[in-house]
């Protein structure tokens, strides 16, 4: 139990030294990788399209109520000393942006098509000897722009289908122009002048172009302009409650950067101005609706004394009526004009709002000085009493009528001379000379940084995914005993590319032959020496070479291994018993026709099928013959064990490369019949399931795997090769 606890924790361990060591054994992946992203993310740097940026400054101001009545509630209550976050949405809403789309026509979006790659950048850096010149074409290609074309669309107008749809403009001679939709021509037209042509009607202000230029034309909705713009204008206050609003926005034509952000500005401070002015409209004509009902009332209650006075045949008011009427008049104006006030304000504000129920406060407090005053009035004589009301009456409505004779007055001032809470501190301005982006440096290491960091994970990535097997304790843990391990061979894999390039010239490509020194040569006569001890109490004298899937390399050992033996001064036959796709011929030398399959049909005598090696004695091949319908059954037929019966007394040792077991049953066929049976293992190629599931399909057909070889084993940075295979091999003379 202890043992499996480590082992689980060992597996979940990182082990930071293997982790470096794969990195290193693919450095020059990850080399090629980095280096390919920072060709790439340089060649952005210097090609790609300038962006420049144009910015702007709006001051917010404190509003401060210039109505009549409102400024000592304000007071009160107090204001706050920065708008700004009401006035950034104000700035980028609709009605704003929507001003400025319709004045600089930016529903009409029209750019020259250039030449991939480095078009723009050669157009960009076009000088022109005059004013309005255009640029050659180059190298032929006269739809592009080189440096100089403009085409300015004053009006168009597009049906719904065409919305947001990309056209095509070609210039013609002498300031002719065709509009397309696909191949399909929409209007024929000359600047200047209007044209229209299915449901397209368009006036083109400026065309100068050479004539074939293409040009990109796409008229979008308004609201799909506005609402990128949104996203495209930044807005943002500098320093917390300044009430300073910087307004950014990046284009690659800095002259319309420019443009937009000084329309936006103009129609956010001429919008405050018009509200400004219609809070102060709203007020007066709710004034000059009040005037005519408190003159009424002034008339009545003037009548109602005079009538009284008559009655009462002039009755003079007291020293001490005098001073309560006093005070009685100056609580009822101030009730009065809060009344006024109140319902001034409950057409903008709900019952909740706090100005609303300061102003109500204020109200409760003159009523209740009016109370305590109307006591003091009961103690008066009748006659006192009622002069003191209607006298009142007569002052406090005389003095309601003179103030709003005096408010409706300042309201038609206020209104006239509304300036605004907003003002433009620094119009739009862009730097021509330092583009926004990109940002070269910080392009240039940002590319090479990602490269090599998406080098690494790709690398790493596919190290964990690849499961396949790299060390011959994984192989031994299945139960198979590793002959040898053979190293990966660079002279091998060059005769393997040239060999694809050439397949079927018939020349010999043994590496036993071609390079008898190189280190995976050295390793099969390692194997040759394991055979010849595992061999000791085996059957037979025939060697089955199989393997678990394809190119695991069964080729390359049962060939070289069979040209080492027979180096060896032995005796050899080599069996091509892959009748499907077996390549052993193209190793060998030769064709593959006249092989294994006529000799078992009974097509071919064996003196025809057996061929010998060139520059190997002793080695001699049969190859797979034709592909037959039917190889299975083929290796069933009596004859192929008659076959192997008359060989195994003529060689010292026969060896068969069959086909891979878990693709086709071949294998187990012929392992009934062999005295030995290998299993080639791929490095980082099969595993270990792979392994196992071959092992346990040759174990369910009685064949018994008597071990394996691990081939093309590359050099890992944490260790040596499998079973210490050094750099190791003889010097030239």
């Amino acid at each position: 139990m202890a043992a499996t606890q480590n082992t689980a924790q060992q597996d979940d361990e990182i082990d930071l030294r293997e982790l470096l060591g794969t990195l290193l054994d693919h450095k020059w992946l990850i080399g090629v990788i980095t280096g390919v992203f920072l060709v790439l993310s340089v060649g952005y740097a210097l090609l790609g399209t300038p962006i420049y940026e144009a910015d702007a400054l709006v001051q917010v101001e404190q509003k401060v109520p210039d109505l009549p009545g409102l400024s000592a509630i304000s007071q009160t209550l107090g204001a706050s000393s920065s708008e700004a976050t009401t006035e950034i949405a104000l700035i980028t809403s609709r009605s704003v942006i929507g001003k400025a789309v319709n004045e600089l026509n930016l529903q009409v979006e029209t750019y020259p098509y250039h030449f991939p790659i480095f078009g723009g950048w050669v157009a960009r850096h076009f000088l022109p000897d005059q004013p309005g010149d255009v640029a050659p074409p180059m190298l032929g290609f006269g739809r592009y722009d080189w440096g100089g074309s403009k085409l300015d669309i004053f009006q168009m107008k597009v049906p719904a289908g065409l919305e947001e749809k990309k056209l095509v403009l070609i210039a013609g001679a002498q300031g002719e122009y065709q509009l397309f939709d696909g191949s399909d021509s929409l209007v024929k037209g000359r600047v200047g002048e209007v044209a229209s042509g299915h449901g397209v009607t368009m006036q083109v202000r400026e065309l100068r172009a050479n004539a074939g230029t293409h040009f990109a034309v796409t008229h979008h909705t308004a609201l799909a302009v506005i609402n990128q713009l949104q996203l495209d204008i930044s807005a943002s206050e500098q320093g917390k409650d300044s009430g300073i609003i910087s307004l950014t926005y990046d284009h690659e034509d800095p002259e319309l950067a420019g443009q937009l952000l000084d329309h936006v500005s103009q129609a956010y401070v001429k919008q405050n101005v018009e509200r400004n002015s219609a809070e102060a409209a709203n007020s007066l004509k709710f004034v000059k609706e009040q005037l005519p009902r408190i003159r009424h009332d002034l008339d009545n209650a003037q009548n109602a004394l005079n009538g009284f006075q008559i009655k009462a045949k002039s009755v003079d008011i007291t020293l001490q009526t005098k001073g309560l009427l006093d005070q009685t008049v100056a609580i009822e104006t101030s009730i009065q004009q809060l009344r006024l006030q109140q319902a001034e304000m409950e057409r903008k504000f709900t019952g909740e709002h706090p100005a609303y129920k300061a102003l109500l406060d204020q109200i409760g407090q003159l009523q209740a000085q009016k109370a305590g005053i109307e006591k003091q009035v009961g103690g008066l004589p009748d006659t006192q009493q009622e002069l003191l009301r209607l006298t009142r009456d007569v002052e406090v409505t005389n003095a309601t009528y003179t103030g709003l004779l005096n408010q409706a007055q300042q309201l038609e001032i206020a209104r006239a001379g509304t300036v605004g809470n907003v003002r433009v501190i620094d119009p739009a301005a862009v730097d021509i000379s330092k583009p926004a982006k990109p940002k070269k440096a910080l392009v240039a290491l940002g590319g090479t940084f990602l490269g090599g960091f998406l080098a690494v994970a790709f690398v790493l990535l596919r190290q964990m995914l690849s499961r396949g097997v790299e060390d011959p304790s994984a192989i031994e843990e299945l139960g198979l005993s590793v002959y040898a391990s053979i190293p990966s061979s660079a002279v091998e894999r060059q005769s393997f590319l040239q060999g694809r390039r050439g397949r079927g010239d018939g020349k010999q490509k043994l590496l036993a032959v071609n390079a008898p020194a190189d280190l995976a040569i050295e390793a099969l006569r390692s194997l040759r020496t394991s055979l010849h001890f595992a061999r000791i109490e085996a059957k037979n004298n025939i060697l089955m070479i199989s393997g678990a899937s394809p190119g695991a390399g069964k080729t390359f050992i049962s060939s070289n291994l069979a040209a080492v033996i027979a180096k060896g001064g032995q005796r050899v036959l080599l069996i091509d018993g892959d009748m499907r796709k077996g390549a052993l011929h193209t190793v060998i030398g030769g064709r593959p026709d006249k092989g294994l399959s006529e000799l078992i049909s009974g097509q071919l005598v064996l003196e025809d099928a057996v061929r010998s090696v060139a520059d190997t004695e002793g080695l001699h091949f049969i190859s797979r013959g034709k592909v037959p319908p039917n190889p299975s059954e083929l290796l069933m037929h009596a004859n192929f064990v008659n076959l192997l019966e008359k060989l195994k007394p003529q060689y010292d040792l026969i060896i068969i490369d069959t086909p891979p077991i878990l693709a086709v049953t071949d294998a187990a066929i012929m392992g009934h019949h062999v005295g030995t049976s290998l299993m080639v293992v791929r490095f980082g190629l099969n595993q270990a399931r792979e392994i196992a599931l071959a092992k346990q399909r040759f174990e369910q057909n009685g064949v018994q795997i008597k071990g394996a070889v691990f081939n093309a084993v590359e050099r890992r940075s944490t260790g040596y090769y499998s079973y210490g295979y050094y750099e190791y091999g003889s010097s030239p003379a």
